[in-house]
């Protein structure tokens, strides 16, 4: 069982910034394997299921994700290296997409939760938003819409993650890695 988690935060106010990049691949999955829902409120997330891929959204806010993942985790008995966390990454150019295995959470409140939750040893889908100028800024920058020539290729950036994020079903992290790291998407 493959269990794919996109961070991001519940509300309509949230669903196109920067810090809900994860929920958008997410719908993009679900949408494309015809997953059904399969949420319960003991799992605090929209839960979607197709064949033996599990899809997560949390809806405890970016700083409690930690306690959706481990509820659907637990009940499904996932292991930890079958979990895959797409989020948004300020540490990246805005589109770059990166993946990695473990490592630690860089401030975001989400890996964060998870981290302290099940440990770090998960896949990371880390999708570049830029940053701030100022360090200061970075609450605000996150929770904010993306700009208008940004989401001219926000369709396009979320179904290449989408079809990376689907190759880790039956490729190595390396062999995807390889194939589909981006410094900056173009379409």
């Amino acid at each position: 069982m493959l269990l794919i988690v996109g961070l991001g935060n519940p509300g309509t106010q949230y669903r196109y910034t920067r810090h809900n990049i994860g929920f958008r691949v997410i719908d993009k999955l679900v949408y494309d394997s015809g997953a059904r829902d399969v949420s319960k409120n003991s799992f605090y997330g929209e839960l979607f299921k197709s064949n033996e891929i599990l899809f997560l959204k949390p809806t405890t806010f970016m700083n409690l994700s930690g306690r959706s993942l481990i509820a659907v985790k637990n009940f499904y008995k996932v292991a930890l290296e079958d979990i895959i966390v797409i989020h948004d990454d300020i540490d990246l150019p805005f589109s770059a997409l990166r993946m990695k295995s473990g490592g630690g959470h860089g401030g975001h409140n989400g890996l964060r939760s998870i981290d302290s939750t099940i440990g770090k040893d998960y896949t990371r889908v880390r999708m570049g938003v830029g940053k701030p100028e100022h360090r200061g800024q970075v609450v605000d920058y996150v929770l904010h819409n993306f700009l208008d020539e940004e989401e001219k290729i926000m369709d396009d950036w979320i179904e290449y993650t989408a079809k990376a994020v689907m190759q880790l079903e039956e490729k190595s992290l390396e062999e995807v890695k390889s194939r589909y790291s981006l410094k900056s998407f173009q379409g």
